[in-house]
């Protein structure tokens, strides 16, 4: 018979001439954990601890075996060790009311009914921010698959948020316990304890719960290797360091999820006052509450519990109380449980920089952003930026949103807002956020020159952002547009005009491009006029008087309003040119006679349309302004075709676009110009009856069209659809119609008037009904 471990393990060190110090240097095991076992404190080290010593002492093949049986017999017999936890280890108390997670406790469960036999015990992360509803789900799953683990289930809150969390030792040494282990025969060596645990779970079929986990480094001794149980892992941050594992991402509930949790926290324990009845709470309140709650568990628990301890309260007393940002946090919190107080445990695990990120990011004034204006608010490069980003991500302190976006929920932007303004001054937030205005500001003003200019920009002197291009200036314009627009209203608000101005002279030909944001744009230009009219150069607020006046028509138009207003679109035009002439500004004349010649074309008036866009194009021709040619020369040709000179309408479309042919990289304005005279020469040579020269000019110009996401596209769909009819070309026909509806209705395509809309209908019904008889 093998003598026990201990007195065996001493008789072969000794034999090999070594002391404890010398085979703990060989081995790399402990010299207590060699202590202990030498004494029998230890009495069945782990089989990789048994391989090492064996390999230090140098032993043959049959002092090895001998040396391995005598660590087996040592070891507590899986018989022995009936998984009864002791008292404290067991699962929490789940919460009374349990709503949603479908798809989570269903993929949870997945993995619990497949953890058998001897292949690698599954391991599934759940991770979200504070207050999500990360431990809840997890003990609801167990509950669920309380009968899968006859073994038992065992739970240990590892304070991961805690100043200081529970060390890997002392989780073990709870979970040896847990499993039933007794206390002195837990290993002292904290790598001893994770192998005890590990071959110990080998033979179980046990659910191991760790809530709340820190880190990687503080979880990986705390999983299984091979067997048949399975390890559940609740933290804020994602734990992408662990590799081999499953996670599941726990977001705030949905809407109905939401409002279904608050009204059964609320009614369920909700007293009624003596002699009145209760009123189901109206749903849009409710909504109200959820969405006000970001349709987070932990707040809206704390709100219906509110409600339900306060008898004279009602939904909509309560959505109001909650409505009061600067004091909505506050309102979420009831006895020792608060989402502030959830949030701030996060919050203090983030090292400094991170935590002024953290701050700083309450003052970016839009609901996403990128890593280059948080370099702006921290200075800080990008590189840095991206990592802090990360962080907060990790933390669950921030969402992200498609690639390289990120954004917060509503209540932590909110503590992230009240951080900023407990530990920061008032000059230390004023500066960072006149930092980002400007730096938003001057990056929207380089980009806008990028798209427009035909010839090179200089690059934006930070190279936060690469605005070499057109095509990266108008993507960075389209991503940012509410974080730019924001930045200009904070702007205009403070009177920073020069900056103002120079934002609106650089939009002229994106906001051409861009026409989808009309109300946007016009909201722009009225900001730039009112900055420009202060300062003390008059041809520049006509400049900003003439982009207003083009705005407030385009809502109008495209708003389809009535004749008074587009005649009071027209009255503000022509107040314009009446102020440049005035001042002889030749400029800003022609471009006010085009505004109102654009007005005039959709009062219906083509006499005046004429006089205007031919007044218009003499002024430009007198002042060298090249820049307009074509929008004058076309308003020319559609109000030569409006009154039936069709012809004459034809020959100055091609002479228009003859200009334009063979011109090599045409600024995106151009671009626009030569898209539109395209399609006004169709609608002339459509109604010369011209047909099959429509279809020649149209079906190239169309491509050129969509490329550009022109508003014409829809306009020319319809114009070559009745070329095409007029051909004989029904299933051409028939397609282009299609199209057009398509474009109109389901896409917010520039829309035609209704009766336009009506007769494509029409015309596209009767084509179905010639097709079908």
């Amino acid at each position: 018979m093998t003598a026990p471990f201990g007195p065996y393990l001493r008789s072969l060190r000794q034999s090999a001439g070594l002391t404890i110090e010398e085979l703990s240097h060989t081995s790399g095991v402990s010299v207590r954990a060699i202590g202990d076992m030498e004494r029998g404190v230890s009495r069945g080290p782990q089989r990789r601890t048994v391989q090492a010593l064996a390999e230090a002492l140098g032993l043959d093949t049959e002092q090895q075996a001998e040396l391995a049986d005598a660590a087996r017999a040592g070891r507590p017999r899986a018989a022995d060790q009936v998984p009864e936890p002791p008292r404290g280890y067991g699962l929490p108390r789940g919460p009374a009311h349990f709503v949603g997670r479908t798809a989570e406790l269903e993929l949870l469960g997945e993995h619990g009914r497949a953890a058998f036999g001897d292949d690698r015990t599954p391991v599934v992360v759940v991770h979200g921010p504070g207050g999500v509803g990360k431990t809840a789900c997890v003990v609801r799953a167990a509950e669920l698959l309380r009968e899968a683990f006859p073994d038992g289930q065992v739970y240990v809150d590892l304070r991961g948020v805690d100043p200081e969390p529970m060390p890997t030792a002392e989780a073990l040494r709870r979970l040896l316990l847990a499993v039933g282990l007794e206390p002195r025969a837990v290993a002292e060596d904290e790598q001893e304890r994770a192998d005890q645990l590990r071959d110990i779970l080998a033979e179980r079929r046990c659910l191991v719960v760790l809530d709340n986990a820190a880190d990687e480094a503080q979880v990986r001794l705390l999983l299984p290797g091979d067997g048949p149980g399975m390890a559940i892992v609740t933290s804020r941050r994602t734990l992408a360091g662990l590799d081999g594992v499953t996670r599941i991402p726990i977001a705030p509930l949905s809407s109905r999820e939401s409002a279904e949790l608050l009204r059964t926290v609320s009614g369920g324990g909700r007293e009624v006052a003596a002699g009145t009845e209760e009123v189901e709470p109206e749903d849009e309140d409710v909504a109200r509450v959820a969405r006000l709650c970001g349709h987070l568990p932990l707040a809206l628990r704390i709100a219906g519990t509110r409600l339900a301890s306060r008898p004279g309260w009602t939904m909509h007393y309560l959505a109001e109380r909650l409505s009061d940002e600067d004091r909505r946090l506050a309102n979420l919190a009831v006895g020792d449980i608060g989402v502030e107080a959830s949030f701030s445990l996060s919050y203090l695990a983030l090292p400094d920089q991170a935590r002024e990120c953290f701050r700083r990011l309450a003052l970016v004034p839009a609901v996403d952003f990128g890593a280059p204006i948080v370099a702006v608010l921290i200075q800080a490069d990008l590189d840095d930026a991206e990592d802090q980003l990360d962080e907060l991500v990790d933390l669950g302190l921030l969402q992200p949103e498609g690639a390289g976006r990120y954004r917060f929920h509503d209540l932590i932007r909110l503590y992230a807002n009240r951080r900023l303004h407990e530990e920061e001054t008032a000059d230390a937030r004023a500066t960072a956020e006149r930092r980002m205005v400007s730096w938003l500001l001057e990056t929207a003003t380089t980009a806008g020159r990028v798209f427009e200019a035909d010839g090179d920009v200089p690059p934006h002197p930070d190279r936060l952002v690469p605005l070499t291009t057109p095509d990266e200036a108008k993507a960075w314009l389209q991503a940012e547009k509410d974080t730019w627009l924001a930045a200009l209203r904070l702007a205009a608000a403070s009177e920073r005009d020069e900056l103002v101005a120079g934002l609106g002279e650089s939009m002229r030909w994106f906001a051409a491009d861009a026409h989808q944001w009309s109300s946007d744009w016009l909201e722009v230009f009225g900001l730039t006029l009112a900055a420009a009219a202060r300062l003390p150069d008059r041809r520049r607020e006509l400049w900003h008087m003439n982009r207003h006046a083009s705005a407030l028509l385009t809502v109008a138009i495209q708003r389809q309003s009535g004749e008074s207003v587009l005649r009071e679109r027209v009255e503000y035009a022509m107040e314009a040119y009446r102020l440049a002439e005035h001042a002889g500004a030749l400029q800003e004349q022609a471009d006010a006679l085009c505004n109102a010649g654009e007005g005039w074309l959709h009062v219906g008036d083509a006499e005046q349309m004429l006089d205007a866009y031919s007044r218009g194009l003499e002024l430009a021709q007198a002042s060298g302004y090249h820049q307009i040619y074509s929008w004058a020369t076309s308003g020319i040709g559609t109000a030569l075709d409006i009154l039936g000179r069709h012809d004459e309408a034809v020959d100055i479309y091609r002479a228009l676009l003859r200009s334009t042919d063979g011109v090599p990289d045409l600024s995106a304005a151009a671009q626009h110009g030569r898209a539109g005279a395209a399609f006004r020469l169709t609608e002339a040579l459509l109604a010369a009856g011209r047909f099959r020269e429509v279809v020649e000019v149209g079906e190239p110009a169309l491509a050129e069209l969509v490329q550009l996401a022109s508003g014409w596209t829809p306009f020319l769909h319809w114009t070559l659809g009745r070329a095409h009819a007029e051909l004989g070309a029904d299933r051409e026909a028939r397609q282009h119609l299609v199209r057009m509806i398509e474009l109109v209705e389901d896409h917010g395509a520039w829309k035609p008037k209704p009766s336009t809309l009506a007769r494509a209908k029409s015309m596209l019904a009767d084509l179905d009904a010639k097709e079908a008889g």
